[in-house]
């Protein structure tokens, strides 16, 4: 039997750092070598497996729309000649880019991966080597045919999973979704299907830069925060507010909220608690939002919405159709009432 075939890009980020006198930083070709010193890898169980480390390195602190871009083309460029992708990426903006990822890749029938590590790869204890390994065993093995992400012994959804712990290897979660699968002694399948053969072409979307304003709300907000955030050239506004989706009944931030919605901007209403779906029909105060145009983000988690926001807002969408896409469950990324 032909041993199947993984694309392993390494993007930057932790699990790829070297220990220098001014502490870790990334260094181009040490993940391979790395990679390479530990046999492990190439247990006859394992894959075969190519690495491609981009040049420069990105720490994911900086990653930005193109770099997703570059990302989604790079897998489409190399789509045809393999069986599965893991992508090696920093953890503080790993989420970010697994969701847009998502939305990037049209007509996905491969598994697409993304991990990395709280700890290098090269240290003693570091959580990289059983994230790379599992990574790499469950794209050939376990082939669920969406863009997910691995962390810790879990496979989830990559548009479900957020960042939630800083330091911790049980980094990442997925608070309003089932994890995918789970890698115990056996691996168990959850919520992931596992995807047959097809010959489907992958279609990349091509998304932009987009002015998207994010706003947490607090007691006693000052409506001038929102006058401000809301001037050109800002074309959405994800509002993080209270419970089910609530906020102060203030006069002046309710017409502020109006006029912008108006003017085409749109504004998106999500939940500051880390669990639970937003409900505007549940309290006056949630209520007043929609009457000022603000539409519902159900469940979706912040990175979720922003990708979404940056993918509509590429495609030359009008703000109703966007407003009626963001409320649609387009790739899983939100349970529909």
């Amino acid at each position: 039997m032909t041993k199947r075939s993984i694309y392993v890009a390494y993007t930057g980020g932790t699990i790829g750092m070297q220990k220098t006198a001014n502490g870790f930083v990334p260094v181009a070709g040490f993940l391979t070598d790395c990679v390479q010193s530990m046999p492990e890898f190439y247990h006859d169980e394992m894959p075969n497996f190519v690495i491609h480390e981009y040049c420069p390195l990105i720490d994911s602190s900086n990653m930005a729309p193109p770099d997703w871009q570059m990302i989604a083309n790079d897998i489409q460029a190399n789509y045809d000649d393999y069986d599965g992708f893991v992508i090696l990426h920093g953890t503080d903006t790993m989420a970010y880019t697994a969701s847009a990822l998502s939305f990037m890749l049209q007509g996905l029938s491969k598994p697409v991966i993304v991990t990395g590590s709280q700890i290098p790869l090269a240290q003693l204890r570091s959580d990289g080597q059983t994230n790379l390994l599992n990574s790499l065993y469950i794209a050939a093995n376990y082939p669920v045919a969406e863009v997910c992400l691995f962390f810790n012994n879990k496979l989830f959804r990559g548009n479900r999973s957020t960042k939630a712990h800083a330091d911790g290897f049980d980094a990442f979660a997925s608070p309003n979704f089932p994890i995918l699968l789970e890698a115990g002694i056996k691996i168990n399948l959850k919520a992931g299907k596992i995807s047959a053969p097809t010959e489907q072409p992958l279609e990349v979307v091509t998304i932009s830069p987009q002015p998207v304003g994010v706003v947490t709300l607090y007691p006693g907000i000052s409506t001038e925060i929102f006058i401000n955030i809301l001037q050109q050239p800002v074309k959405a506004l994800i509002l993080l507010t209270f419970g089910v989706g609530n906020a102060p009944q203030d006069k002046q931030l309710l017409e502020t909220l109006k006029q912008a919605d108006e003017r085409g901007i749109v504004l998106v209403n999500l939940t500051q608690c880390f669990q639970g779906k937003v409900n505007m029909g549940g309290y006056a105060t949630g209520n007043a939002l929609a009457q000022a145009g603000v539409i519902s983000g159900s469940d979706m988690t912040i990175e979720a919405a922003l990708a979404k926001l940056h993918y509509l807002l590429s495609i030359g969408l009008t703000p109703n159709q966007i407003k009626q896409r963001m409320q649609q469950n387009l790739i899983g990324e939100l349970t529909e009432s």
